[in-house]
């Protein structure tokens, strides 16, 4: 089972995540490539709340196909375009996750590969969750 751990001898975390995250041996992992906030038509929301729910979205399919879940997710690692606003990014993930608190990084970026995205995010996962 994974599990998710925030020592007690350190920082609470300062968002929706945990410190360290333990795959159980034997578990299969998946590696999510970095998923945008475009929509199976091509088309990208103009806004980061937009975006990042549709990001999510496609991040849930990615882990269906494999047989897991947002639950699955051992670490998530985000891109976000300097001068948004990650609040929002965090309200639209809270969404989607719950009580769920993966361990996560995120960093500001110049740009991603196209000026539309102002969001990417990868993930590993465990299968079948």
């Amino acid at each position: 089972m994974l599990e998710l751990l925030n020592p007690a001898d350190i920082h609470a975390p300062v968002g929706a995540y945990s410190h360290t995250a333990v795959v159980p041996a034997g578990t299969q992992l998946v590696f999510v490539a970095g998923q945008v906030g475009m929509r199976p038509d091509g088309s990208v929301p103009a806004d980061l709340a937009g975006q990042a729910d549709v990001l999510f979205q496609n991040l849930r399919a990615c882990l269906a196909a494999h047989g897991a879940g947002i639950e699955s997710i051992v670490k998530l690692t985000a891109f976000v375009v300097a001068g948004q606003d990650i609040r929002v990014m965090r309200e639209v993930r809270e969404r989607h996750f719950g009580a769920h608190r993966p361990a996560s990084t995120a960093v500001f970026v110049s740009q991603l590969v196209s000026p539309d995205f102002l969001l990417e995010i990868e993930a590993v996962a465990v299968k079948g969750g």
